[in-house]
């Protein structure tokens, strides 16, 4: 969804904001014309008019009180149309990362999605609460004045003007491409701390476990130095500008400048001195809103730039769903000539043919960036393949309903997320309806069932409550949740990573006794391939070797090199 249409069903309560502001910004002109009245009323020649005084006094009391409730309206209006709006955009924002497809979401960093969903949002508020009435401001009082002016004088009126030509002269300055660029790379700098931050904290108790507490420290400290020198470059560019404007908009230069001129119109005869009055007070009239808007301008960037962020997570869309979905035979898994490429750029999986017989053990090994984790990826469809086909049961993937899809493949990634909720809910996670009995059933097969009664409170516990689960600890969580979904078809990518080597074994005989589930590893550790059925060897996104363990080895070709050399840097 586009921003305009969020902001589309809220246009009325805009125009509302918009209108209430205007009669408020007009009727705040009505004292400083009283004032002007009083001023000739008083220095008039001959007795002082009583009810052209009163007149005056009555009319800017009205107008101060008419301003004084319409812009008190308008702004509370539209700080309640910002929090509508803030609603709209972040339940937009939570439906389209609902829909958006898993592998986009995984190669997104929390903080990073975190920052466009509060942050982001947040940064739209003085578009929405202020923009209108200042805006409005900027352009009606100056209208409204600059006509009452020219029919005292005409002349007084274009120098009264020259401040404010001055100021608006400096806005190009400030929208220049080196300033633009700068304010990108401040946004950067400002994302890859936030980034780092959030990543340090996560990871604190490993790091500081790995005696890693330095190299944690040294990203954080050098996302903070890059965003000081960004920083320090941006103000550089835009203080000299900015003290130029706030000096034209100044009180002080603005009364300079109208009083030079208008003596020289008294002096030369063509303006009364009384005549004078009017142009002191709404020249700074004329000033304020442009000064006011000018202070707005870097929180209108702001605004703009975070509305742009928001526009490309509205802009992700869902997988295409199939307009009539076709039901898999069975639980045979085919890649046909898969190719995959990130974003269009070089391609990861180049013509990948590999078939995952009903109840095998698979598993792919190579070396890192070969695209191992890409090919597990593309089986639960978290992308879809750039060329070739995935087929379960002999349709393709493209061609199943999600909710069937899942329904017969799960998966357990390396990187484990929990929910804040009770452990028996985050393995029920797929299966809501589960029973206690099918719980447990799955934390036993997982290894899990004992570590997870020494908890305060048992299979209730609420995790992220003052509970840490170890990282093999919450990867077994992970794996029970994928046992109780009980789905034909299980992905693991290294997902005893973290577990120690008894309970990775355990583990890995308890998924190969499992009747009739096909299961794809992608493995990181040797020990895996000697339970496999199949190990495939991937290089450079192409298939390079596959078959038994055992008859690979035998054969003395590219996998035997392979294991020879992960051999030998295991026992360094």
């Amino acid at each position: 969804m586009s921003t305009a249409a969020l902001l589309g069903p809220h246009a009325p309560s805009f125009a509302v904001v918009v209108v209430l502001q205007v009669i408020g910004a007009v009727a705040g002109l009505a004292p400083l014309l009283a004032v002007v009245e009083l001023g000739r009323a008083l220095l008039s020649p001959g007795p002082v008019d009583t009810g052209r005084v009163w007149t005056a006094v009555t009319l800017g009391a009205i107008g101060l009180f008419v301003r004084l409730v319409f812009t008190g309206a308008s702004s509370g209006l539209g700080h309640v149309l910002d929090g509508k709006v803030q609603l709209s955009l972040r339940r937009a924002l939570a439906r389209s990362l609902g829909q958006a497809p898993i592998g986009w979401l995984s190669r997104r960093r929390s903080g990073e999605l975190a920052r466009v969903v509060g942050d982001d949002v947040a940064a739209v508020h003085p578009f929405i609460a202020h923009a209108p009435g200042e805006l409005v401001a900027a352009f009606v009082v100056p209208l409204v004045s600059l006509v009452y002016l020219l029919t005292v004088d005409w002349r007084l009126t274009l120098i009264t003007l020259i401040p404010v030509v001055l100021a608006i002269a400096h806005v190009p300055l400030l929208m220049t491409a080196a300033r633009t660029r700068e304010q990108r790379d401040f946004d950067a700098a400002m994302g890859r701390i936030a980034t780092s931050v959030v990543e340090f904290v996560q990871g604190i108790a490993v790091v500081k476990a790995f005696g890693g507490a330095e190299r944690a420290h040294l990203r954080f400290r050098t996302a903070a130095d890059e965003f000081v020198d960004i920083f320090t470059r941006w103000v550089r560019g835009v203080s000299a500008v900015a003290a130029g404007m706030q000096l034209v908009l100044s009180p002080p230069f603005v009364l300079l400048v109208v009083l030079i001129g208008g003596t020289m119109r008294i002096t030369s005869g063509d303006l009364a001195p009384v005549d004078l009055l009017p142009f002191l007070l709404l020249g700074l009239g004329l000033t304020a809103p442009v000064a006011a808007l000018g202070h707005g301008f870097d929180d209108m960037q702001a605004a703009g730039r975070a509305v742009s962020r928001i526009r490309e997570v509205l802009a992700v869309g869902a997988l295409p769903q199939p307009a009539r979905p076709a039901c898999p035979q069975d639980n045979r898994v085919e890649l046909r000539g898969v190719r995959f490429s990130y974003d269009g750029g070089p391609e990861v999986l180049r013509g990948v043919d590999l078939t995952l017989e009903p109840g095998t053990l698979t598993a792919v090994v190579g070396p890192s960036g070969s695209g191992k984790s890409t090919l597990g990826q593309l089986l639960p469809r978290f992308f879809d393949p750039t060329g070739g086909s995935v087929r379960l049961g002999g349709v393709d993937l493209r061609d199943i309903d999600a909710r069937e899809l899942y329904r017969r493949v799960s998966f357990v990634l390396q990187d484990v997320r929990l929910l804040r909720a009770s452990v028996a809910d985050n393995i029920a996670l797929a299966v809501p309806h589960a029973t206690i009995e099918q719980v447990t059933r799955a934390a036993r097969l997982a290894h899990i069932h004992d570590r997870i009664l020494a908890l305060p409170d048992g299979y209730d516990t609420v995790l992220g409550e003052g509970v840490k689960l170890s990282g093999g600890e919450a990867q077994r969580i992970a794996i029970a949740r994928a046992l109780a979904a009980d789905t034909p078809v299980l992905v693991m990518d290294e997902a005893t990573a973290f577990a120690d080597p008894r309970t990775d074994q355990a583990v890995r005989q308890t998924l190969s006794t499992l009747r009739g589930r096909t299961v794809l590893v992608i493995a990181h550790r040797l020990e895996t391939i000697a339970d496999a059925d199949q190990v495939v060897l991937l290089e450079n996104g192409a298939v390079a070797a596959r078959g038994r363990p055992t008859d690979l080895l035998a054969r003395d070709g590219k996998f035997a090199a392979f294991w020879r050399t992960r051999q030998e840097d295991l026992s360094r």
